[in-house]
């Protein structure tokens, strides 16, 4: 019985091109009590992993956050999946508007403390208390309400590519920073603003919302679904798109355009450009926005140190990415000294 992932990344990208088969890029959440997180983890997987499904899906006692590639052709299979288990049924599931066969290429079913890490002590409110959910025609009148606080709950690496129009993006690393960071700003408007907030998909304002309920704020509203959601409303409806920029995703795309304006810069030349890129030195990893230019000239990386590093043999470099403090370094987001032009 295989329950976890057996191929590498590029063996699975061998085997979608010889495929030839449409994927769709889909990503859903649910927040519901789970009393056996990992049996549940493993029912996932041995039903999806039949299917071809691939991503990366955080199970938790709260619930679940996933984010998934399945083919096109098995979909209605996948649904019928969902639906046949009861908290899951008619669960909404957010299709990128942009498809990529490749989006993920291993299947990761993972058990989590929470979804998403927040570092709160969920027991001291009531989570389900959530704000109000309101869709893209009333999303767009409330961001034009001078009485509305319009909060951008993503980190800073993905508001710095898109955002909404009056949007507060706070430069923040993670959603756990953002949350006590945002009240201690908006302490003085809890009762005589409105506070209304959007994310990717919905998730982290999900929690947020009834978090801020929790510390005083009156009125809260979230964006059903996220940009995702928006996006989709207003292609289909011809709305006004209030939303500049790309919208990043947790995926091997890692950037959906919602609009054709171009709000960021490349960190090493500063010229206009929107698309993140990660550092080719291993060892770094570095997150960070490189244009086509920079990328030829760096060689995909994000210094003339890791440039040197690439050259090594491979040996030579997995000794230099050796040890606790080394492989730490991956995790930063576009804050390297190194980076000229970074926000």
């Amino acid at each position: 019985m295989q329950l976890y992932n057996k191929l590498s990344a590029e063996e699975r990208r061998e085997l979608i091109r010889a495929a030839g088969k449409e994927r769709l890029t889909i990503s859903f959440y649910q927040y519901h009590q789970i009393g056996n997180p990992q049996l549940f983890r493993d029912h996932l997987f041995l039903h999806w992993h039949p299917m071809d499904v691939l991503g990366r899906i955080y199970v938790a006692h709260e619930g679940i956050n996933a984010q998934l590639s399945v083919p096109g052709d098995r979909f209605d299979e996948f649904k019928l999946f969902l639906d046949n288990i009861s908290f899951l049924e008619g669960v909404r599931l957010n299709i990128a508007r942009e498809q990529d066969n490749e989006s993920f290429l291993k299947l990761k079913v993972k058990v989590r403390n929470k979804i998403v890490a927040d570092g709160l002590n969920d027991q001291t409110f009531d989570v389900t208390n959530k704000g109000i959910h309101v869709d893209a025609t009333k999303f767009n009148e409330l961001i034009e309400d001078p009485n509305t606080v319009l909060v951008d709950m993503r980190n800073h690496y993905e508001s710095e590519i898109g955002h909404f129009k009056n949007a507060w993006t706070p430069d923040v690393d993670t959603f756990r920073d953002s949350l006590d960071y945002i009240e201690e700003k908006l302490k003085d408007h809890k009762e005589d603003k409105k506070l209304v907030m959007y994310c990717t998909g919905g998730i982290r304002c999900e929690k947020a919302s009834a978090y801020y309920k929790h510390k005083g704020f009156k009125d809260v509203y979230q964006l059903e679904g996220g940009i995702i959601e928006y996006h989709r409303q207003v292609t289909e409806q011809g709305l006004d798109n209030k939303f500049k920029g790309k919208n990043f995703v947790f995926d091997h795309r890692l950037a959906e355009k919602i609009s054709d304006e171009v709000i960021a810069n490349c960190h090493q030349c500063g010229t206009p450009f929107d698309l993140h890129t990660n550092c080719a030195n291993e060892a770094c990893h570095l997150l960070f926005i490189q244009c086509d230019s920079c990328k030829d000239k760096m060689e995909n990386c994000c210094s003339d140190e890791c440039k040197e590093i690439i050259q090594l043999p491979i040996e030579e470099q997995k000794k230099l990415r050796a040890g606790k403090y080394n492989s730490n370094k991956i995790f930063k987001k576009g804050r390297s000294e190194k980076l000229v032009f970074k926000k």
